[in-house]
């Protein structure tokens, strides 16, 4: 596998985590064609390889089964299979300009960015946040950038809902995070946002990664320019 992404000539491909805030129930027609046409238009330079969120409805079922007695496992389940729902309804707005299957592990993974066409999936395994999952395909699929796109403008030095002065960080370490993480900080920016093994995964393999909110000019930005938007999370090299 490593000669082949070694010798393949190939654009360069970028990983983007989507908020599953964007698939919500007040979600319109006219969201997810946005989100779409962005994708189509910047595939012309570089191949996106999308992995979508399950957000509040993935949630809201989660709750709902927890209550009923569901066991852990299967509540992970439930929530990979409302990302792959979210995915599925972003596919189907890209129709041909897409890969045309929702890979199911990273080997599908793999195979469906061969195709150069964009890839858009959901989580993979339970027991894994999708944040995680879209770590380990940004380093399997060796993109040059893995972009974390949420509800949030980025990572904060302090809650901005309880913080009227909180500050928006533009850098922090993978370290820091994990420092943050250990430490079970309520920081805004933290939760649902990164996870340590999606930290470990970015640290061992060196993924240019950025938290910024999700919105298709920002990640436009971030990707055609090079923009900082958001919070950048560095790596010691």
């Amino acid at each position: 596998m490593d000669d082949h992404f070694r010798n393949s000539k190939i654009k360069d491909r970028i990983v983007i985590k989507l908020s599953g805030s964007i698939f919500g129930q007040d979600t319109s027609e006219s969201v997810i064609r946005e989100y779409a046409d962005m994708l189509s238009s910047i595939n012309s330079e570089i191949q996106p390889v999308v992995i979508s969120g399950g957000g509040k409805i993935a949630r809201h079922y989660i709750g709902l089964a927890r209550a009923l007695g569901s066991d852990e496992a299967n509540l992970d389940i439930m929530g990979i299979d409302v990302s792959r729902l979210n995915a599925r309804l972003l596919l189907t707005a890209l129709q041909d300009k897409a890969y045309p299957k929702i890979p199911k592990d990273l080997e599908e993974v793999v195979l469906a960015a061969e195709s150069g066409k964009i890839v858009i999936t959901g989580g993979l395994h339970p027991g894994q946040s999708t944040n995680a999952t879209s770590a380990l395909i940004a380093e399997i699929v060796r993109a040059s950038k893995f972009l974390n796109a949420t509800d949030v403008d980025g990572i904060y030095d302090s809650d901005p809902n309880i913080t009227s002065n909180a500050k928006l960080l533009k850098r922090i370490t993978v370290q820091q995070c994990m420092r943050l993480l250990e430490n079970d900080s309520s920081m805004a920016g933290t939760y649902d946002l990164m996870d340590i093994v999606a930290l470990k995964v970015i640290e061992r393999s060196k993924i240019p990664t950025r938290i910024l909110k999700a919105d298709t000019a920002n990640i436009r930005n971030a990707i055609e320019h090079d923009n900082e938007v958001g919070t950048e999370i560095t790596v010691i090299r």
